[in-house]
């Protein structure tokens, strides 16, 4: 069993940057991909970044790629998402989410286990 608490979303201006981390409970965090997910009101949940159980693997959905960097500490049992350039489009509910596979996946049927969220508001 993991359980997942995202920490960090807030408000911010657009081209501002902001740091999401989620911490794991369990001692076998770093055997689990990790990935990021967000959903905007009236919309899909959709995938963001991931990064493997080693952390030498990371993919990011294409609205995500050279603005946002996932990684990872597997001492503080910790997955982090910076992002950058943010901009109004990326104001969602973001959550992140821990699957056994190891290597990591865009898709959320993939993964195991979910946080609760955390809020991320980008005003123009």
């Amino acid at each position: 069993q993991v359980t997942l608490v995202e920490s960090g979303g807030g408000l911010v201006q657009a081209g501002d940057s902001l740091r999401l981390s989620c911490a794991a409970s369990g001692r076998t965090f770093s055997s689990y991909a990790m990935g990021w997910f967000r959903q905007a009101p009236g919309k899909e949940r959709e995938f963001v970044a991931a990064i493997g159980w080693t952390g030498r693997s990371t993919y990011y959905a294409a609205s995500a790629n050279g603005r946002f960097s996932i990684s990872r500490d597997n001492a503080k049992n910790t997955v982090y998402l910076q992002m950058n350039s943010m901009k109004p489009e990326d104001t969602a509910v973001y959550y992140c989410a821990a699957s056994r596979g190891g290597l990591g996946s865009e898709h959320a049927g993939d993964y195991d286990y979910w946080g609760q969220g955390t809020q991320v508001t980008v005003s123009s």
